[in-house]
């Protein structure tokens, strides 16, 4: 067996135990559900909805993963912008009414970040953070989500580079290193620029700055957005020209990290743009001077924001040797799959494949989501993608709070992504096969 046929099969081995698992889901709904009892106790919280975002709304955390919540204030039906220092308050408030319901660990209110959160451990140890109004949080991942409608191994890669990250100690902003959205986006660039290319460029699928056009009537602005973008997938997995690649998760991997390998060299003078698609350099781009960054990963969604602006000079170098370690290993002859995982998950990841191994089905080749059946190419039917346990729970959730709001007010109903639109991928969307999507 060659040393690829060990990654994929290492690869695998790490996705499997990785994936959140129906009680992982199970755990973040009752999560958030607690919350949201929370804030129907405060009174200055009186008609907001509590709106999950990040990396469980976009369907792209692990079974470790944090959990994002948005506490979305009441404003008619148009979309309101509370101040700082009024989402401060509110915060704060939040964090007393926490206290007294006990059973939340390791409160800590971080007033002056660029965005004020109030952070907390759940007694299930899932590492909380509630932000105030923060729906382009939830376009974002909505965004995310969509894009793994093109080609599920965007989902699977995302997983995989997040764990590795993990592992070597470079996914974490407060430590000067990559966020998990910075990371995300970096596996959108890398199957952007790959030949032929998996991913389009981004402006292909909504072709304006997201951010700016969050204005007005939410529904209406939320629908927009999703009507673009339900117009552009489509028409790119119908295009019948479109060259398809059909590089494994191995061959994936080993080329991302040869990719960044040189990251240190080139971020002095190129930035990451997912939005067009390309590496673009700094100095000639008016919208990123002046360059104060060590690393520039723009957001494809809210430009020109820098996605990767905690990012340091020294732990800049700490994730280019990472990178360089790791591919280096994986090109190396005699490899052991064992070895492998280690490498690319960690020592926790190896003890529960050996604790697991005896009990777990081994998985086949071109399985990508265990305990899920698949299409031909790996990706979920169009019938599965609708029934996420996200969209299930929605749906009875949905039901719930409406008849809450409807007996409360007559007026316009708030457009809550999680209490009103059940159905996280574009809801224009139209059957079309899944032409060029191969995995």
């Amino acid at each position: 067996m060659n040393g690829y046929n060990f990654l994929e099969l290492a690869i695998k081995d790490i996705l499997r135990v990785i994936n959140p698992s129906k009680e992982d889901w199970s755990v973040r709904f009752h999560i958030i559900n607690e919350i949201r009892s929370v804030a129907e106790s405060i009174e200055s919280l009186r008609g907001a909805t509590v709106e999950p975002f990040g990396s469980f709304a976009s369907n792209l955390f692990t079974k470790w993963g944090d959990l994002d919540i948005s506490i979305e204030l009441q404003n008619g039906s148009y979309i309101s912008s509370p101040g700082r220092k009024h989402k401060q308050s509110l915060l704060g408030d939040v964090l007393r009414a926490l206290r007294k319901k006990g059973g939340f660990r390791r409160l800590q209110f971080i007033s002056n970040a660029r965005v004020p959160i109030l952070k907390f451990e759940s007694c299930y140890n899932i590492s909380c953070d509630i932000s105030i109004n923060n729906l382009s949080g939830q376009m974002k991942s909505k965004m995310l989500f969509w894009i793994n409608e093109i080609d599920g191994r965007f989902r699977d890669l995302v997983l995989l580079v997040k764990e590795w990250a993990k592992t070597h100690h470079i996914n974490d902003s407060k430590a000067g290193t990559l966020n998990s959205y910075s990371l995300s986006l970096l596996v959108v660039f890398h199957l952007q620029t790959l030949v032929p290319p998996i991913l389009p460029p981004l402006r292909e699928i909504y072709p304006r700055n997201m951010v700016d056009d969050l204005t007005g009537v939410r529904a209406a602005a939320e629908k927009h957005i999703e009507d673009t973008c339900a117009v552009n997938i489509n028409r790119i997995k119908s295009d019948k020209l479109r060259l398809i690649n059909r590089s494994s998760l191995s061959e994936l991997f080993i080329s991302f990290l040869a990719k960044f390998s040189d990251v240190c060299s080139s971020a002095s003078t190129h930035g990451i743009s997912p939005y067009a698609g390309q590496s673009e350099d700094i100095d000639s781009n008016m919208r990123w001077l002046p360059k104060t960054y060590a690393l520039f990963v723009e957001d494809p969604f809210e430009q020109p924001a820098n996605t990767a602006r905690t990012v340091s000079s020294n732990q800049l170098i700490k994730i280019s040797d990472a990178i360089q370690e790791t591919h280096g290993i994986l090109t190396s002859p005699n490899q052991i799959q064992t070895s492998l995982v280690s490498v690319l998950a960690g020592e926790h990841i190896s003890r529960l494949l050996t604790r697991t191994s005896a009990s777990t089905p081994v998985i086949k080749s071109g399985t990508r989501n265990p305990g899920a059946n698949h299409s031909r190419n790996g990706l979920k039917t169009r019938s599965e993608r609708k029934q996420t346990p996200l969209q299930s729970q929605n749906k009875s959730q949905n039901k719930r709070m409406d008849k809450r709001q409807n007996d409360t007010t007559n007026g316009p109903m708030h457009a809550s992504t999680s209490q009103k639109q059940q159905v996280w991928r574009p809801r224009s969307q139209t059957k079309v096969d899944q032409i060029g999507s191969d995995g």
